[in-house]
């Protein structure tokens, strides 16, 4: 069953049970994190606000406060069960969270009071994403670092994807899509803080089982649909 609001489109019932899976956590949610900290460079920021766009279950928080030990650590969703699943979940970690309920296009939160946010496979939930990331620019400091993880419209719009899940098709865009929009918003960054992981889970026609075989060597950048993108961005200090 899906539910749907004039924002963003929710987790179905089986990709909400997948959120809470070791798979999730383990293939997809830490392996996001270490190549955003990597794209990062050293030093990586440390203290401050961290602002979790999109906190889902609270799965993320545990390697966050590893990561960049923010002073204060906030979780947003607009979903009620994620967050007070998220809200176990920081308890049982012994994690100060804050949590926010809203949507990704209306943060309740001043100008310039984050250091750095978060988002990971969000925004192929969101409607309006545009104004989404203009409320992430908003709240960050001049400054401040967007950690972006997504899955691209070759993936979300791949058989097995539309079978078990529901997206808002219509705002699905490609990894250059991503990377533009982003551009257009203001952000900054280079090739180094850019990189287009090519992972078994995110090629849903086999699940890249014929190259984990040895059948097939996996192609190259620039002969693949890219299915995945992760960028360490930063909004100007003069913004």
């Amino acid at each position: 069953m899906t539910y749907a609001s004039p924002t963003y489109v929710e987790e179905t019932r089986i990709g909400f049970r997948f959120l809470a899976t070791h798979t999730w956590q383990h293939h997809v949610l830490r392996v996001a994190i270490n190549d955003l900290k990597r794209l990062l460079g050293e030093p990586l920021p440390r203290g401050g606000v961290l602002l979790d766009a999109g906190c889902g279950q609270g799965k993320s928080f545990r390697l966050l406060q590893a990561a960049f030990a923010p002073d204060r650590l906030i979780g947003l969703d607009a979903d009620a069960h994620s967050l007070a699943l998220s809200r176990a979940e920081a308890q049982r970690e012994g994690i100060a969270a804050e949590l926010i309920a809203a949507d990704c296009a209306h943060i309740d939160l001043p100008d310039a009071s984050v250091d750095v946010v978060f988002c990971h496979q969000t925004f192929h939930h969101l409607v309006e994403q545009e104004r989404a990331l203009a409320e992430f620019w908003r709240v960050l400091k001049p400054g401040g670092r967007l950690l972006f993880a997504e899955s691209t419209k070759a993936y979300i719009d791949s058989w097995v994807i539309r079978w078990f899940f529901r997206h808002p098709m219509h705002v699905q865009k490609s990894a250059e899509g991503y990377l533009a929009m982003l551009r257009t918003q203001g952000f900054e960054f280079t090739d180094a803080n850019v990189s287009l992981p090519y992972l078994w889970w995110s090629r849903a026609k086999d699940f890249g089982l014929l190259e984990r075989w040895g059948l097939r060597a996996p192609p190259p950048p620039g002969q693949r649909e890219e299915t995945l993108v992760n960028v360490a961005a930063r909004k100007p200090a003069q913004a």
